[in-house]
């Protein structure tokens, strides 16, 4: 029996597809560094002491088998989930890794935040300031701000 990188094993299992556990964590890590870069592993790191399965998922699971699905451009796959984590509220770090993300993937600091003006017409201004401070923080430690007025 061996362990991947998140110090799970792998009893050598293989889902309907006939992909083995270590091939889909495989496949959800290459999709994870393109889309997430380093952030996205150190979120991997920080599970291995306290919850090595739940990063196991993320990256097999979320990233393996749903981020990698052909239906969506990366782009559009921030898009939603930009949104999606505003609405919730409380999910600050996780936006922060995603609009890192939705960067990394080609959307601009002006289409991020036409996208949280968006979302307070459905979720409200305090979850879309929440996130627009959010926003701020990411574009300004990548030296994007400030955004253009429209």
């Amino acid at each position: 029996m061996s362990t991947d990188s998140t110090g799970s094993s792998d009893n050598g299992s293989t889902d309907s597809a006939g992909t083995t556990r270590e091939e889909r964590f495989d496949r959800g890590l290459a999709v994870l560094t393109a889309v997430d870069g380093e952030a996205g592993q150190r979120v991997v790191d920080s599970l291995a002491d306290v919850h090595p399965e739940l990063a196991h998922q993320i990256v097999a699971w979320g990233f393996g088998e749903i981020y990698s699905r052909p239906g969506l451009q990366p782009r559009d796959r921030q898009l939603v989930t930009l949104g999606m984590l505003t609405a919730l509220g409380g999910c600050e770090p996780q936006l922060e890794v995603h609009l890192n993300a939705a960067l990394n993937v080609g959307l601009t600091a002006a289409e991020i935040t036409e996208v949280l003006l968006h979302s307070a017409a459905y979720c409200g201004f305090p979850k879309a300031l929440n996130a627009t401070f959010v926003a701020k923080k990411v574009f300004g430690e990548r030296g994007l701000l400030p955004v253009g007025a429209q």
